[in-house]
């Protein structure tokens, strides 16, 4: 059960990392469907820093969900140390988005 939890407080974290900015919509998934919405009201190019490590994230998150409990193996161990560095990454970009549109609303 504590794999389970593990990766839905990694979408959690990822979900609320990018909805702490202010978009015209919020990212409401991490299906491939919600991202592509996400992206297409938000005006995010496809091959933008976010996009590729949403996406990543997704794809992980994915993979980890249809493993089933008696195959937790060391790949399912790796994968979930990729996800929180990924999310880590996310986050420096939320960052850095963050900093850049502060100094263009200044200038």
């Amino acid at each position: 059960m504590s794999e389970f939890n593990n990766r839905i407080a990694a979408q959690r974290d990822i979900l609320a990392c990018i909805n702490g900015n202010n978009w015209k919509e919020e990212l409401f998934g991490l299906s491939s469907g919600a991202i592509a919405r996400w992206a297409n009201v938000n005006n995010i190019k496809p091959n933008s820093v976010l996009m590729i490590l949403v996406k990543k994230s997704a794809e992980k998150l994915f993979f980890l969900s249809n493993k089933s409990q008696e195959q937790i193996t060391e790949d399912y161990k790796i994968l979930s140390s990729e996800v929180s560095v990924l999310t880590e990454n996310i986050q420096l970009e939320m960052r850095f988005l963050s900093q850049v549109l502060l100094e263009m609303q200044e200038a």
